[in-house]
């Protein structure tokens, strides 16, 4: 099986244990985590061969993180080495009514002072069938965004499927050009992204056009502006409390909106990356499955068990995605 290609920042994440606020901390549990890599690690855990392509400090702390990643199968062979230092971010969890908060340290990080130069796309696709890559990488530096632009245009060029979960962080976009500026040049490249209206208004000034301001008349928006688009993704999440969701997904697929069952998601252990698992998920749907409704399914499956797990990305297989699935979320003990 050819393998799938993220390219991304890994930060350090220092959360707080056991729920405890910022102000009441005195210590921090340490794990690492990026968008990308959060989808190629759980493909890698699923049994898909994966590769992420960062930039770390030649130090510890950089082979701390890789390390980190291999013990789960994710090949770090591209990784560039350089900068001063690694990214940081910090969590405090949330429950019931009170939400989780993260805090970023990532300025001048070893990725975002990354030259394009450093990445050799042709050498890294070689025997590669998916990229994979954020709206947040091109938000965290000039130089982040044109090296993602080069990943984007070779992989494209060389006939591998592109995708690119869009999201926007208006917190990260202070390199001088916003979002709308980056993204359609990158976008065009994609066969699969994954898109809110609120991220297609954002990025491409796309609002719905219809009565019912559906999300369908987005989708069929941005299908007519990039060509190369195939499918569009999102999950719909109901927001209980910090702690209880439902999630849903749907897929258009140039046709129809395929939709999933709601999963409903009680007692949240840790929702961050669950974006990710869903997109993870997919991906190895399509894959293997080669049914779009299947992997639509798989997906939501996998970020409903991603937030059971603690950390950054999904330590689910696919035996245990597969049955939440197929309908058992009953927790059941087994032996």
């Amino acid at each position: 099986m050819k393998k799938v290609v993220t390219f991304g920042e890994i930060m350090m994440r220092l959360s707080t244990p056991r729920h405890t606020r910022f102000q009441q901390a005195t210590s921090f549990d340490i794990n690492f985590g990026g968008g990308e890599a959060n989808v190629s690690s759980s493909l890698a855990i699923m049994g898909v061969p994966a590769s992420h392509v960062t930039r770390f400090p030649d130090n510890d702390l950089g082979n701390a993180a890789i390390n980190t990643y291999r013990r789960y199968g994710l090949s770090m062979d591209d990784v560039v080495r350089g900068g001063d230092r690694i990214g940081i971010y910090y969590v405090e969890q949330g429950a019931a009514m009170r939400p989780s908060k993260v805090i970023y340290d990532r300025a001048d990080s070893a990725f975002a002072t990354l030259k394009p130069s450093e990445f050799n796309w042709e050498h890294i696709f070689e025997d590669a069938q998916w990229f994979h890559f954020t709206g947040i990488t091109p938000a965290i530096s000039e130089s982040a965004a044109l090296a993602c632009l080069e990943a984007a245009q070779t992989a494209s060029r060389l006939g591998l499927k592109v995708s690119a979960d869009v999201g926007y962080r208006s917190n990260l976009w202070k390199w001088g050009k916003r979002p709308n500026e980056i993204m359609p040049e990158l976008i065009e490249n994609c066969d699969v992204i994954i898109c809110s209206k609120g991220d297609a208004e954002d990025m491409f000034g796309i609002v719905p056009n219809d009565d019912k301001r559906s999300f369908k008349s987005v989708c069929q928006q941005l299908t007519d502006r990039f060509p190369k688009l195939k499918k569009v993704l999102t999950t719909k999440r109901g927001q209980i409390s910090a702690s209880h969701n439902t999630l849903t997904g749907k897929c258009w697929n140039g046709f129809e909106m395929l939709e999933t069952k709601q999963i409903n998601i009680p007692d949240i252990v840790d929702r961050i990356g669950g974006g990710d698992a869903f997109m993870a998920g997919f991906i190895f749907g399509e894959i293997i499955y080669q049914n779009t409704q299947k992997a639509i399914e798989f997906g939501v499956a996998a970020s409903a068990l991603k937030h059971t797990i603690e950390g950054d990305f999904n330590l689910s297989s696919v035996s245990e995605i597969e049955a939440v699935m197929n309908g058992d979320v009953s927790g059941k003990l087994r032996r």
